[in-house]
């Protein structure tokens, strides 16, 4: 029988690689879409404390029917996925069909599945609801700075969800709570540009992460290529790590049940992630420049171990070849803070950090020299994240100290919400 918790989280992954969007809104759906089905399956089972409540449900509900419906309603809200009046509702109401038909065929009666669909369609509008001005579509504009070290555009658009920071956190906390500290402990950006640290730094990326090094090797490119995922077509970075989840959910052998639970805490984990990433990148006075920026115009920074290349470009490909940095700030790196949180509910979840498995990519340019699509294989969770992080360097647009903050924080992020959200009763 299909297992409907994956089903939906694909169908969710599908609905990304059409529709693209943000980083943060996309962490922030599929937050609310694998709580939603947590709630609504839990509701039946009551094992572990809910993320929200306990809805009454008829004696018989089919749990499949309840996570399938809860998840169709969280896709289907113009609050919560923005795009499915736009491009996607035709395709989550065929996914429904098809999900209807999968239950019926599978013996569930007609009165099991619509007493299921009563009780998801129930968990979805209780957190739906629960997230009406959660501040996603603050659209307070955003004046990048002038100075040297300020962020600023690099040709890529404008800049990206900078209120993403103040969005309400999905477990019970305060995300400055896990902010981390200053690159190079500086707290002045004056001081940091002007020291040794600041030059290790861009020098390293520089020399590793241009569109044509010649230092990196070709392993270092793979793994550059392979955890980029930034462009609209893929799943994006959240999806990465989704689908790695998917991975070791086979390769655990986890029950649907036991999905349920494990999607909801790295769904929840990641939607605070990108709020915890893009809180450092805006809402601090750091507001940090990219690489190209930094390496571009650095006969302005003040420092004298950095050279100015006005012709640095970043090994990071667009479809048609041109290079280009993510539209935000550089400090911290959202896919080290990403990677390193769901690193954290994997190694909670299944109790050890040392599981060996082989990672998959959709970003187009990661494929070998034979056209084969590059795959990864890791001997635990926190070198996946760690590669993950180092990778942005490779890529040239991050710093190594964006990747090595983001991990502490994220790790610590991951920590809590294990800690904290649906625990076993």
């Amino acid at each position: 029988m299909l297992d409907q918790v994956i089903n939906w989280n694909n169908v969710y992954l599908q609905a990304i690689r059409v529709n693209g969007g943000a980083p943060g809104p996309i962490a922030r759906t599929g937050a609310i879409l694998h709580a939603a089905i947590f709630d609504a399956v839990n509701s039946i089972e009551k094992t572990y404390k809910p993320y929200l409540g306990i809805i009454p449900a008829a004696f018989g509900a089919s749990k499949e029917a309840a996570a399938v419906y809860a998840a169709y309603t969280v896709l289907s809200s113009v609050s919560v996925y923005p795009y499915s009046k736009v491009k996607s509702q035709s395709f989550f109401d065929e996914e429904l069909k098809k999900a209807r038909k999968e239950l019926e065929n599978c013996g569930f009666s007609l009165q099991s599945i619509d007493d299921g669909k009563e009780l998801g369609i129930a968990a979805a509008q209780a957190i739906i609801q629960y997230r009406q001005g959660d501040g996603f579509n603050d659209n307070t504009p955003y004046t990048p700075g002038n100075q040297p070290g300020d962020w600023r555009p690099t040709g890529s658009g404008a800049p990206v969800t900078p209120n993403w920071g103040k969005v309400k956190p999905f477990s019970p906390t305060q995300i400055k709570k896990f902010r981390p500290t200053r690159p190079g402990g500086f707290y002045s950006k004056q001081d940091l540009l002007a020291s040794v640290e600041y030059a290790a730094q861009v020098n390293e990326v520089k020399r590793l992460g241009s569109d044509n090094s010649s230092d990196r090797t070709q392993e270092q490119t793979d793994i550059a290529l392979f955890w980029a995922n930034d462009l609209d077509g893929t799943y994006k970075p959240p999806g990465q790590l989704y689908t790695i989840t998917q991975i070791l959910s086979k390769l655990r052998g986890l029950s649907f049940s036991e999905n349920a639970r494990l999607f909801a805490l790295v769904g929840l984990a990641l939607g605070d992630a990108a709020i915890l990433a893009w809180d450092a990148k805006y809402d601090t006075n750091l507001d940090l420049w990219r690489p190209e920026s930094a390496i571009q115009l650095a006969d302005t920074d003040g420092n004298s171990g950095t050279t100015a290349d006005p012709t640095w470009r970043p090994l990071s490909p667009n479809l048609d070849g041109t290079r280009f940095s993510p539209a935000f700030p550089a400090y911290v790196s959202g896919h080290a803070t990403f990677g390193a949180t769901h690193s954290g509910i994997l190694r909670n979840f299944f109790g050890t950090d040392n599981v060996t498995f082989t990672a998959t990519s959709e970003d187009p340019a990661a494929r070998g020299n034979n056209g084969i699509r590059i795959t990864r294989t890791f001997n635990s969770f926190s070198s996946a994240a760690l590669e993950n992080g180092r990778s942005r360097v490779y890529l040239g647009v991050h710093y190594q100290w964006d990747a090595d903050a983001a991990y502490v924080s994220g790790t610590q992020l991951a920590d809590f919400v294990f800690e904290n959200l649906l625990t076993p009763i």
